[in-house]
């Protein structure tokens, strides 16, 4: 007679264990060194698979931000940073790599208890983190040659100066707290800027070990500053006079407003916003190995995962078979602690989120959808009993016109859309006003590169879906403005400059 299999393990004991060492924490870093925050209010990190309050951290105020600001413009200025040869930069970041992969596992594990992302997911942040810092690294002999261009006439030449822009204010989002912060850090740390990041409210505590890395490379002081803080510190950040440039990822309505203070400011600005991709299934696809990539392309990170295609247009003659096929597999992924490691979804990473995708769910059986899993908030126990739990689901019989299929729901909820043909599976995907992902899924790869082509989106995959850190990432429409990663990437946080001569 076989074993049992073993229990599994409920929250209290997977937790028990843990010893982190950012809790309660009440200072921000500038300057080169942790100092106590000036803002007296707290923010709460709470524990999203639990609804326990586990850490806090100051809620910044003005001042925290006029020091830190003012350490990075001392730093841009007066410090030894921008004089360097990119070259030299570049020793710094392979050594923050090295130093972010040194705290892998309690990187991982922090950011799992603030956002819930499961633990299969976050004990991956840390070695792309790293990879992203090499990959900028590598980019520093294109900034130390010289670069001189003649005159078309040639009356002279011109020597282009390629200068760092200056202090830049780095927001980054909840979902991706680490990786989306490094694309920024990193080529502006190349270039030779200095930096104020900021990290959403509910993942500020995982930062701590990116600044943890800086120190231990060496950075000079004022270089990298950090300060924690609610979305109304975001603001002041950003329309501060010391800032010169700003990148943030986060929701379109917000960047709408970044990029009004922006324009207000003249100030450059990138801006990586929301989606609302598509999965064109075209009549060849192998479904099967379509499913095989499913989660990760169209439920990554519990559907919190802003290019992932959580539309799924099928075709008329195949739509039962991939409805079906997208119901077993999502029905198959494990919903539990997401500290579990062979947890697939976990929860929604705030209260506010949960109840903003136990809304959709309710308009979408409102409006008629079909849910052929899920469609309710998960019931969990073993101490998961307060968590922010959605069931994953899929819901069949979607209209282009309802809510699920045109808004962007940032949760475990995939809708399946029909099309009569090719030219129909476009019109549908092009049907939003976001551009940021996408995904083709077909054996003939001629045939799928040429819907790739005609998708309106920053970003489409053929057969799966990945971020390539030499290949530019950016959104069209309400998506975004510029690009992040590759060159073009670098190219943000640079300043040109024209010297002519004969």
């Amino acid at each position: 007679m076989s074993a049992p299999a073993p229990a599994t393990p409920d929250a209290l004991s997977l937790r028990a264990g843990l010893e982190l060492p950012y809790t309660h924490v009440d200072d921000v870093f500038s300057g080169g060194r942790w100092t106590p925050a000036q803002g007296t209010g707290r923010n709460p990190v709470t524990d999203p698979a639990t609804g326990e309050i586990w850490g806090s951290v100051p809620d910044g105020n003005a001042e925290d931000i006029d020091a830190a600001v003012g350490a990075a413009r001392q730093a841009f200025e007066s410090g030894p940073w921008r004089r360097m040869s990119a070259t030299d930069r570049a020793g710094y970041l392979l050594r923050i790599a090295e130093g972010i992969e040194a705290r892998a596992e309690q990187i991982a594990l922090t950011n799992t208890r603030e956002n819930g992302s499961p633990v299969a997911e976050s004990r991956g942040a840390a070695a792309n983190a790293a990879s992203i810092l090499r990959y900028f690294a590598s980019l520093a002999p294109r900034l130390d040659a010289e670069d001189v261009r003649p005159f078309p006439s040639g009356v002279g030449e011109s020597v282009v100066r390629r200068d760092p822009v200056g202090v830049c204010a780095l927001i980054a989002p909840w979902n991706f707290p680490i990786n989306l912060m490094v694309i920024k850090l990193a080529p502006a740390l190349l270039a030779g800027c200095s930096v104020v990041m900021k990290p959403a409210s509910p993942t500020p505590l995982s930062f701590r070990f990116i600044v943890d890395a800086v120190a231990a490379a060496g950075v000079p002081d004022g270089v990298v500053n950090l300060v924690t803080g609610s979305g109304r510190l975001g603001d002041a950040l950003v329309r501060h006079p010391g800032v010169d440039k700003v990148a943030f990822t986060g929701s379109t309505p917000v960047g709408r407003k970044i990029a009004a203070a922006a324009g207000e400011l003249l100030r450059p600005v990138t801006l990586e916003l929301g989606g609302k991709s598509s999965a064109i299934v075209l009549p060849d696809a192998d479904l099967e190995a379509m499913s095989s990539v499913l989660v990760r392309s169209c439920m990554r990170n519990t559907g919190q995962t802003c290019y992932i295609s959580t539309r799924i247009l099928a075709p008329a003659s195949r739509y039962d078979e991939v409805v079906d096929m997208v119901t077993a597999t999502i029905a198959a992924g494990r919903q539990e602690d997401p500290l579990d490691p062979d947890t697939v979804f976990g929860p929604c990473a705030t209260s506010s989120q949960f109840n903003t995708v136990m809304e959709y769910v309710a308009s979408a059986h409102a409006e008629g959808a079909r849910a052929t899993t899920g469609g309710r908030a998960a019931q969990l126990g073993g101490g998961l009993e307060d968590g922010f739990f959605v069931e994953p689901t899929v819901f069949a019989d979607v209209a282009p016109s309802l809510r699920i299929a045109r808004e962007e729901i940032f949760g475990p909820v995939l809708s399946v859309l029909r099309y009569d043909d090719v030219d129909d599976a476009v019109a549908l995907a092009n049907n939003t006003r976001f551009g940021l992902g996408g995904l083709v899924f077909g054996e003939d790869q001629d045939a799928a590169l040429a819907v790739a082509d005609r998708i309106d989106s920053g970003s489409v995959g053929l057969n799966f879906f990945a971020s390539n850190h030499s290949a530019p990432f950016g959104g069209r429409h309400d998506s975004g403005l510029g690009t992040e990663y590759g060159e073009e990437g670098l190219s943000a946080y640079l300043s040109y400059k024209s010297i002519h001569r004969r």
